[in-house]
């Protein structure tokens, strides 16, 4: 059976858009702005991307892949240095390849198969979902911080002529083969 269009999409955004455009946004920021809190109690880019890493691979490559989970969520948050932006990077890319072999296997008869994660029981569809939503918002806010923090503009289209072209290679169309 073939994979599912849902499944494929998911891959795309997981595998490829976000994690280029954390990349982009993350290029002209220097290794102390990745961990610059606005105050104590909000989170750092450095922070925001040791979560995503250990969200994916808890949802995904421990939840629906089976494989051992030693995550410990509190302490991506509490981390305030000790990672470079590269390492970081890396780090996340590595969880996201993980993810990536075991959506390349999803079917569609996997969809309703069902999983406990953190605790929670759940179906592969909802984890799929919920780890591109999580992935997604938090993007969001790499983005905006790294915009904040940026000495020069951050972008990922050219609006010219009223149509968003992609700068950076994103030309999949909704639905295509990625």
């Amino acid at each position: 059976m073939s994979e599912p269009a849902f499944v494929e999409r998911s891959r795309y955004y997981l595998a490829y858009e976000y994690p280029t455009k954390i990349r982009l946004a993350l290029e002209p920021l220097d290794e102390t702005t990745i961990w610059k809190r606005e105050t104590p109690e909000s989170n750092s880019i450095g922070n925001l991307l040791l979560h995503l890493a250990g969200n994916v691979r808890e949802w995904v490559v421990s939840g629906i892949g089976g494989e051992p989970s030693d995550r410990n969520r509190a302490q991506e948050f509490a981390v305030s240095s000790g990672f470079t932006k590269s390492e970081l990077l890396s780090d996340l890319a590595s969880s996201v390849r993980d993810a990536d072999k075991i959506l390349s296997r999803v079917s569609e008869a996997d969809l309703d198969r069902e999983v406990s994660i953190q605790g929670r029981d759940t179906t592969v569809l909802a984890a799929v979902y919920h780890v591109v939503e999580h992935f997604s918002m938090h993007t969001g806010q790499i983005i905006m911080l790294a915009k904040m923090y940026s000495a020069r503009p951050i972008r990922f289209y050219d609006d010219a002529g009223g149509t968003a072209i992609p700068l950076w290679g994103g030309t999949e169309r909704m639905g295509s083969k990625s």
